[in-house]
């Protein structure tokens, strides 16, 4: 088990698959097929003639991003406790870290008890990407600070003013706790982010979260969290937080965009994407509402709710089989990639579209 214990804080080719499924809401064509504000990033230096392919554009101008391949499927990996993984987060490493496994960190885990926070690594982000072999890196039982039936869905952040990666994952549903590394494999503990006691009464869960570097000049924060909140109607909405360290944080107590609101019974799966001067939430549906990716644009004050519709139309064809969700967004050579959460719910693997 690589989580350490310590007393102190340190400071292919495309396949479209139906095309005539897809029905997005299309906003100008977009000049360049790149999402902004994503960590797993890597500038186009070093590929001389290569070029972004054109995309076209779904609302807020991103690219339309198209299955190319699955990159993990759990049957396949040595540590596979449940037959499920859920929830991938890439980062690029291969400009912050010294000597690090490959370019690229694939963050992501199984959900069900005993769940664990697993690492692949590849040198591009169409794969391959090759399991680590000492994982889960984080376990359910992480002695003196917790013991619980599982911890899943790992976010890192790359916090440039320690440089560290910072892992938020949850465990029980209704607790996200945060852990640090200096080279994103041994981690250790830090504290409790959220918990429900932080969220109206009644709040059930508060998981899910992924945290980013985002300016908020008038709450004086330079951090923001998104995260799945539900409560007794048993309907989830997204919610939202911020802090100035991203350590100590603070909640709204009304959801950022409710299930509501877009038409659906429960979303979740928030990440937070930046173009043209704006700011925009990706989220996904369940099943039974389409189980596709929405977007909703937030401005960079979190002030608009400008519900703009359909992101990404999953595939009934396999990986996806009806459901796409919990996106991460990265950019190699000046290509844009989302990888996701392809299949139903706890039957899914990870796959990788192009834009």
């Amino acid at each position: 088990m690589t989580q350490h214990d310590s007393s102190t804080h340190r400071p292919s080719a495309d396949d479209p698959r139906h095309p005539g499924r897809r029905m997005f809401l299309r906003a100008a064509a977009a000049t360049a097929a790149v999402a902004t504000g994503v960590i797993a990033t890597e500038a186009a230096a070093g590929a001389a003639g290569q070029a972004a392919p054109a995309a076209a554009a779904i609302p807020g101008g991103f690219p339309d991003y198209r299955y190319l391949k699955t990159l993990l499927t759990p049957s396949q990996l040595k540590y596979n406790p449940t037959g499920e993984i859920i929830f991938p987060c890439i980062r690029g490493v291969y400009d912050k870290l010294a000597n690090p496994l490959g370019r690229y960190y694939l963050y992501y885990g199984p959900h069900d008890a005993p769940g664990g926070i697993c690492l692949a690594y590849g040198d591009s982000l169409e794969g391959p990407f090759t399991e680590y072999t000492a994982n889960p890196i984080v376990s359910n039982n992480w002695q003196p600070h917790y013991s619980v039936s599982h911890v899943a869905s790992p976010h890192v952040l790359w916090n440039e003013d320690v440089k560290e990666l910072w892992l938020y994952f949850h465990g029980e549903n209704g607790t996200t706790r945060l852990a640090r590394s200096k080279d994103g494999i041994t981690f250790t503990y830090d504290r409790v982010v959220l918990t429900t006691a932080m969220m109206p009464a009644g709040s059930t869960e508060t998981s899910y979260a992924r945290v980013f570097r985002h300016d908020l000049p008038s709450r004086g924060a330079r951090y923001v969290m998104l995260f799945m909140l539900n409560n007794q109607s048993n309907h989830r909405d997204i919610a939202w937080g911020w802090s100035a360290d991203g350590r100590t944080w603070t909640f709204d107590q009304q959801p950022l965009v409710r299930h509501s609101d877009v038409g659906a019974n429960n979303i979740g799966g928030p990440h937070l994407l930046t173009r043209d001067n704006s700011t925009y939430v990706v989220y996904n549906t369940s099943k039974e509402n389409g189980g596709n990716l929405l977007i909703t644009e937030v401005g960079n004050d979190f002030t608009r709710r400008n519900h703009l519709g359909l992101f990404h139309d999953s595939a009934d064809t396999a990986p996806d089989n009806g459901r796409s969700a919990s996106p991460t967004f990265g950019t190699d050579h000046g290509v844009p990639y989302m990888i996701y959460e392809a299949g139903e719910r706890l039957q899914g693997s990870i796959a990788v579209a192009r834009g």
